[in-house]
Protein backbone atom coordinates (compact mmCIF):
# COMPACT_ATOMS: atom_id res chain seq x y z
CA UNK A 1 0.00 0.00 0.00
CA UNK A 2 1.29 3.34 -0.86
CA UNK A 3 2.24 5.86 1.89
CA UNK A 4 0.49 8.93 1.61
CA UNK A 5 1.59 10.46 4.92
CA UNK A 6 3.90 13.76 3.91
CA UNK A 7 6.79 13.28 7.08
CA UNK A 8 7.68 17.11 8.47
CA UNK A 9 10.81 17.92 10.30
CA UNK A 10 10.84 21.69 11.77
CA UNK A 11 14.67 23.27 12.29
CA UNK A 12 13.69 25.98 14.71
CA UNK A 13 14.45 28.03 18.00
CA UNK A 14 11.42 29.43 18.50
CA UNK A 15 9.55 27.35 21.21
CA UNK A 16 5.98 29.09 20.80
CA UNK A 17 6.77 28.74 17.17
CA UNK A 18 7.29 25.39 17.45
CA UNK A 19 4.53 24.69 19.54
CA UNK A 20 2.06 26.24 17.08
CA UNK A 21 3.46 24.16 13.68
CA UNK A 22 3.14 21.25 16.15
CA UNK A 23 -0.30 21.53 16.75
CA UNK A 24 -1.43 22.50 13.42
CA UNK A 25 0.77 19.50 11.76
CA UNK A 26 -1.05 17.09 14.36
CA UNK A 27 -4.49 18.54 13.35
CA UNK A 28 -3.95 16.80 9.51
CA UNK A 29 -3.93 13.29 9.21
CA UNK A 30 -1.64 13.34 6.57
CA UNK A 31 1.17 15.10 7.81
CA UNK A 32 3.54 13.80 10.42
CA UNK A 33 5.90 15.69 12.68
CA UNK A 34 8.85 13.04 12.87
CA UNK A 35 11.27 15.70 14.71
CA UNK A 36 12.26 19.26 16.18
CA UNK A 37 15.34 21.06 16.62
CA UNK A 38 17.15 24.17 16.82
CA UNK A 39 20.38 23.07 16.36
CA UNK A 40 21.59 22.67 13.03
CA UNK A 41 23.61 19.59 13.76
CA UNK A 42 21.46 17.84 14.94
CA UNK A 43 18.90 18.76 12.30
CA UNK A 44 21.11 16.99 10.08
CA UNK A 45 21.48 13.91 11.80
CA UNK A 46 17.23 14.07 11.76
CA UNK A 47 17.39 14.51 7.99
CA UNK A 48 19.84 10.57 8.14
CA UNK A 49 17.62 9.20 11.11
CA UNK A 50 14.08 10.55 10.47
CA UNK A 51 13.95 11.30 6.31
CA UNK A 52 11.97 13.84 6.65
CA UNK A 53 9.94 15.04 2.90
CA UNK A 54 9.71 18.25 3.97
CA UNK A 55 11.90 20.07 5.97
CA UNK A 56 10.52 23.65 8.42
CA UNK A 57 13.78 26.16 8.39
CA UNK A 58 14.91 29.07 10.79
CA UNK A 59 17.65 30.60 9.20
CA UNK A 60 19.27 32.36 12.00
CA UNK A 61 18.25 29.96 15.12
CA UNK A 62 19.53 33.11 17.45
CA UNK A 63 18.96 30.52 20.77
CA UNK A 64 19.86 27.30 19.38
CA UNK A 65 23.62 26.32 17.28
CA UNK A 66 24.35 27.10 14.06
CA UNK A 67 22.00 28.29 11.16
CA UNK A 68 19.86 27.61 8.50
CA UNK A 69 22.51 28.72 5.77
CA UNK A 70 25.25 26.22 7.96
CA UNK A 71 22.51 23.53 7.78
CA UNK A 72 21.91 23.79 3.61
CA UNK A 73 25.60 24.06 3.01
CA UNK A 74 25.42 20.16 5.53
CA UNK A 75 22.53 18.73 3.55
CA UNK A 76 24.09 19.46 -0.13
CA UNK A 77 27.14 17.36 1.48
CA UNK A 78 24.83 14.23 2.70
CA UNK A 79 24.82 13.81 -1.53
CA UNK A 80 21.00 12.38 -0.93
CA UNK A 81 19.38 10.84 -3.68
CA UNK A 82 15.92 12.30 -3.13
CA UNK A 83 15.90 15.71 -1.38
CA UNK A 84 14.13 16.93 1.54
CA UNK A 85 11.44 20.08 0.30
CA UNK A 86 13.12 22.74 2.10
CA UNK A 87 10.63 25.79 3.33
CA UNK A 88 12.36 28.33 4.85
CA UNK A 89 10.66 30.63 7.24
CA UNK A 90 12.63 33.93 8.81
CA UNK A 91 12.56 37.49 10.33
CA UNK A 92 15.70 37.64 7.70
CA UNK A 93 14.80 40.53 5.03
CA UNK A 94 18.32 40.40 3.60
CA UNK A 95 18.14 40.06 -0.65
CA UNK A 96 21.83 38.55 0.06
CA UNK A 97 20.28 35.68 2.70
CA UNK A 98 17.74 34.74 0.36
CA UNK A 99 19.61 34.66 -2.82
CA UNK A 100 22.56 32.30 -0.81
CA UNK A 101 19.44 30.54 0.74
CA UNK A 102 18.12 29.92 -2.81
CA UNK A 103 21.57 28.55 -4.27
CA UNK A 104 21.78 25.59 -1.66
CA UNK A 105 18.73 24.75 -2.46
CA UNK A 106 15.69 26.39 -0.46
CA UNK A 107 12.67 25.71 -2.35
CA UNK A 108 10.05 28.16 -0.76
CA UNK A 109 11.38 31.12 1.42
CA UNK A 110 8.39 32.90 3.83
CA UNK A 111 8.86 36.20 5.84
CA UNK A 112 7.28 36.38 9.22
CA UNK A 113 7.00 40.08 8.38
CA UNK A 114 4.10 39.31 5.87
CA UNK A 115 1.02 40.41 7.39
CA UNK A 116 -0.76 37.10 6.81
CA UNK A 117 1.90 34.98 8.12
CA UNK A 118 1.02 32.28 10.66
CA UNK A 119 1.96 28.93 11.99
CA UNK A 120 -1.56 27.37 10.14
CA UNK A 121 -0.59 29.81 6.79
CA UNK A 122 2.66 27.53 6.89
CA UNK A 123 1.46 24.57 7.12
CA UNK A 124 -1.82 25.05 4.77
CA UNK A 125 0.99 25.76 2.40
CA UNK A 126 2.73 22.48 2.97
CA UNK A 127 -0.62 20.84 2.59
CA UNK A 128 -1.25 22.48 -0.74
CA UNK A 129 1.56 20.92 -2.36
CA UNK A 130 1.74 17.67 -0.65
CA UNK A 131 0.67 15.81 -3.63
CA UNK A 132 3.32 17.29 -6.21
CA UNK A 133 5.85 16.67 -3.05
CA UNK A 134 4.61 12.90 -2.74
CA UNK A 135 4.85 12.75 -6.48
CA UNK A 136 8.60 12.76 -6.43
CA UNK A 137 9.03 9.20 -4.24
CA UNK A 138 10.17 6.69 -6.49
CA UNK A 139 7.85 4.07 -7.16
CA UNK A 140 7.52 0.60 -5.72
CA UNK A 141 8.61 -2.13 -7.86
CA UNK A 142 5.68 -4.63 -7.58
CA UNK A 143 7.25 -7.81 -9.01
CA UNK A 144 10.67 -7.20 -6.88
CA UNK A 145 10.94 -10.44 -4.77
CA UNK A 146 10.44 -10.60 -0.94
CA UNK A 147 14.43 -10.75 -0.23
CA UNK A 148 15.41 -8.40 -2.86
CA UNK A 149 13.09 -6.02 -0.84
CA UNK A 150 14.35 -6.47 1.94
CA UNK A 151 17.89 -5.82 1.06
CA UNK A 152 16.80 -3.35 -0.69
CA UNK A 153 15.25 -0.84 1.78
CA UNK A 154 17.81 -2.23 4.72
CA UNK A 155 19.36 1.42 5.16
CA UNK A 156 15.60 2.82 5.23
CA UNK A 157 14.66 0.24 7.93
CA UNK A 158 17.89 0.27 9.79
CA UNK A 159 17.63 4.13 10.43
CA UNK A 160 13.81 3.65 11.10
CA UNK A 161 14.45 1.09 13.87
CA UNK A 162 17.53 3.29 15.47
CA UNK A 163 14.47 6.24 15.53
CA UNK A 164 12.18 4.60 17.08
CA UNK A 165 14.44 3.12 19.94
CA UNK A 166 15.49 6.72 20.58
CA UNK A 167 12.29 7.50 20.87
CA UNK A 168 10.93 5.15 24.10
CA UNK A 169 14.54 6.28 25.64
CA UNK A 170 16.60 2.97 24.53
CA UNK A 171 20.32 4.52 24.36
CA UNK A 172 22.37 2.98 22.14
CA UNK A 173 25.25 3.17 25.22
CA UNK A 174 23.04 0.22 26.65
CA UNK A 175 24.11 -3.17 24.74
CA UNK A 176 20.37 -4.43 24.22
CA UNK A 177 19.98 -1.68 22.02
CA UNK A 178 22.47 -3.23 19.18
CA UNK A 179 20.62 -6.71 19.95
CA UNK A 180 17.23 -5.35 19.75
CA UNK A 181 17.73 -3.39 16.69
CA UNK A 182 18.98 -6.76 14.79
CA UNK A 183 16.31 -8.72 16.23
CA UNK A 184 13.77 -6.18 14.94
CA UNK A 185 15.60 -6.93 11.82
CA UNK A 186 15.45 -10.23 11.23
CA UNK A 187 11.88 -10.25 12.37
CA UNK A 188 11.40 -7.79 9.58
CA UNK A 189 13.00 -10.18 7.12
CA UNK A 190 11.57 -13.11 8.37
CA UNK A 191 8.84 -13.39 11.08
CA UNK A 192 9.22 -17.07 11.96
CA UNK A 193 13.41 -16.61 12.92
CA UNK A 194 14.48 -17.81 16.33
CA UNK A 195 15.31 -14.46 17.17
CA UNK A 196 17.44 -15.37 20.37
CA UNK A 197 19.20 -18.32 18.66
CA UNK A 198 20.52 -15.95 15.62
CA UNK A 199 21.47 -13.42 17.62
CA UNK A 200 23.12 -15.57 19.82
CA UNK A 201 24.96 -16.58 17.03
CA UNK A 202 26.26 -13.53 15.56
CA UNK A 203 27.46 -12.15 18.84
CA UNK A 204 28.82 -15.46 20.56
CA UNK A 205 26.82 -15.05 23.30
CA UNK A 206 24.68 -17.43 24.96
CA UNK A 207 20.61 -17.35 23.72
CA UNK A 208 20.10 -16.20 27.99
CA UNK A 209 22.25 -13.43 27.98
CA UNK A 210 20.97 -12.08 24.99
CA UNK A 211 17.35 -12.30 25.89
CA UNK A 212 18.27 -10.66 29.24
CA UNK A 213 20.10 -7.88 27.73
CA UNK A 214 17.34 -6.87 25.40
CA UNK A 215 15.00 -7.09 28.10
CA UNK A 216 16.98 -5.45 30.79
CA UNK A 217 16.94 -2.46 27.77
CA UNK A 218 13.37 -2.22 27.84
CA UNK A 219 12.72 -2.11 31.61
CA UNK A 220 15.28 0.53 31.85
CA UNK A 221 13.41 2.58 29.39
CA UNK A 222 10.25 2.01 30.98
CA UNK A 223 11.49 3.30 34.36
CA UNK A 224 13.07 6.46 32.82
CA UNK A 225 11.23 7.53 29.88
CA UNK A 226 8.69 9.82 29.95
CA UNK A 227 5.19 7.96 30.30
CA UNK A 228 3.59 10.36 27.50
CA UNK A 229 6.59 9.31 25.34
CA UNK A 230 6.23 5.91 25.95
CA UNK A 231 2.37 5.81 25.19
CA UNK A 232 2.51 8.05 22.28
CA UNK A 233 5.71 5.46 20.25
CA UNK A 234 4.42 2.23 21.83
CA UNK A 235 0.77 1.78 21.23
CA UNK A 236 0.57 -2.10 22.02
CA UNK A 237 -1.14 -3.92 24.52
CA UNK A 238 0.95 -4.83 27.02
CA UNK A 239 0.15 -8.37 28.59
CA UNK A 240 2.74 -8.56 31.24
CA UNK A 241 1.28 -8.06 34.97
CA UNK A 242 4.72 -5.73 35.68
CA UNK A 243 3.34 -3.34 32.89
CA UNK A 244 6.82 -3.78 30.39
CA UNK A 245 6.62 -5.57 27.23
CA UNK A 246 8.33 -8.58 27.22
CA UNK A 247 11.45 -8.88 24.48
CA UNK A 248 9.50 -10.57 21.82
CA UNK A 249 6.31 -8.37 22.27
CA UNK A 250 8.28 -5.22 21.49
CA UNK A 251 10.35 -6.92 19.16
CA UNK A 252 7.47 -7.99 17.42
CA UNK A 253 5.46 -4.84 17.50
CA UNK A 254 8.36 -2.64 16.28
CA UNK A 255 9.33 -5.23 13.59
CA UNK A 256 5.09 -5.26 12.17
CA UNK A 257 5.03 -1.35 12.27
CA UNK A 258 7.93 -0.86 9.70
CA UNK A 259 6.83 -3.36 7.80
CA UNK A 260 3.20 -1.80 7.25
CA UNK A 261 4.56 1.88 7.79
CA UNK A 262 7.18 1.46 4.77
Amino acid sequence: MENKTLNILIIEDDVAACKELRQYIEKIETLKLVGITGDSDQGIELVKSALPDVIILDIELNRGTGNGIMFLAKLNALNLSLRPYILITTNNSSNVTYESARNLGADFIMSKHKPDYSAQYVVEFIRMIQHAILSRRPSVTENISEEDSYEKNLPLYTRRVYRELDWVGISPKNIGYRYLADAILLIVKDSSANVYRELAEMYQKSDASVERAMQNAINRAWRHSDIEELLTHYTARIRSEKGVPTTLEFVYYYANKIKTDM
